[in-house]
């Protein structure tokens, strides 16, 4: 009878020594509580972040899209989007996140998860994209800007609009040169006009009849419009690039959170 007692005495023994002891929230490190609290400083973080590239995006949309009929290619627009979309992610992404955390549910912190990686994705091939384009836009420009002139001028509205404002605003004529004009379409309607009135110095009616140096301006357009749009290209690349290091850090603190979460459950 006592043989039988220390059998089952050591048997019980040998079972408990088997048996893992669950895992405690505040276990190593870095804790369940301390990974939540990092979080939500981080989404305060993150929320400021995203309404700075949003800003961006919108301030590049509403002031510097005069010209954008004049690229030969929609890169520079869609960089402006891709912040904007990436921007507007913030808010919805912070509420996200905040329930996940509050609630502690794999589903939403993976789902969290997903979308940090997203806005990393977006704002990284943002920055890129405007850091490749800001190099090609000078040879695109060069090879199409002009044919763009004297082409659809007067026959494309906004186009045309696109063209005066720049002539305006830059003190320019021409893509190249003032004389560029005299083989437009343009100026085969109207051979008395050699210039639009956008080159005058003092705008008015007709002015552009008369292409003296005193009347018009001589300088063409391309090297001002390059380095107007390779400035803004500069700012974008430096905010995509730059704002894109933010979501490393949530994705990286989220992932260990929804490791040590599932690890405290099972």
């Amino acid at each position: 009878m006592a043989e039988e007692k220390k059998k089952d005495s050591s048997a019980l023994l040998a079972k408990k020594k088997k048996v893992k002891p669950r895992k405690s929230r505040d276990a190593d490190c870095c804790s369940v509580n301390f990974l939540k609290c990092v979080l939500h400083i981080f989404n305060v973080i993150f929320l400021f972040a995203g309404a700075g590239v949003l800003l961006v995006g919108a301030w590049t949309v509403t002031s510097r899209h005069r010209f954008v009929s004049l690229l030969p290619t929609p890169t520079y627009p869609a960089i402006a989007y891709l912040l904007i979309i990436a921007g507007a992610l913030g808010v919805p992404l912070c509420a996200l996140g905040c329930c996940g955390l509050k609630t502690e549910n794999r589903t939403s912190l993976l789902c969290y998860t997903y979308f940090l990686l997203i806005t990393f994705i977006l704002e990284a091939g943002a920055g890129g994209l405007a850091y490749y384009y800001e190099v090609a836009v000078e040879d695109e420009l060069r090879a199409e800007l002009n044919t763009t002139f004297i082409t659809n001028y007067a026959l494309d509205t906004i186009v045309t609009n696109a063209v005066d404002s720049m002539q305006t605003e830059f003190k320019c004529c021409g893509a190249l040169r003032y004389s560029d004009w005299r083989r437009s379409a343009w100026h085969e309607h109207d051979p008395r006009l050699l210039v639009p009135d956008s080159c005058c110095r003092s705008v008015r009616a007709r002015c552009g009849a008369r292409d003296h140096p005193s009347n018009i301006y001589y300088d063409g357009c391309m090297l001002q419009f390059t380095n107007h749009i390779r400035d803004n290209l500069i700012i974008l690349a430096a905010v995509g690039v730059g704002m894109s290091v933010i979501p490393i850090f949530g994705f990286f603190f989220s992932c260990v959170l929804y490791v040590k979460i599932k690890h405290v459950i099972d």
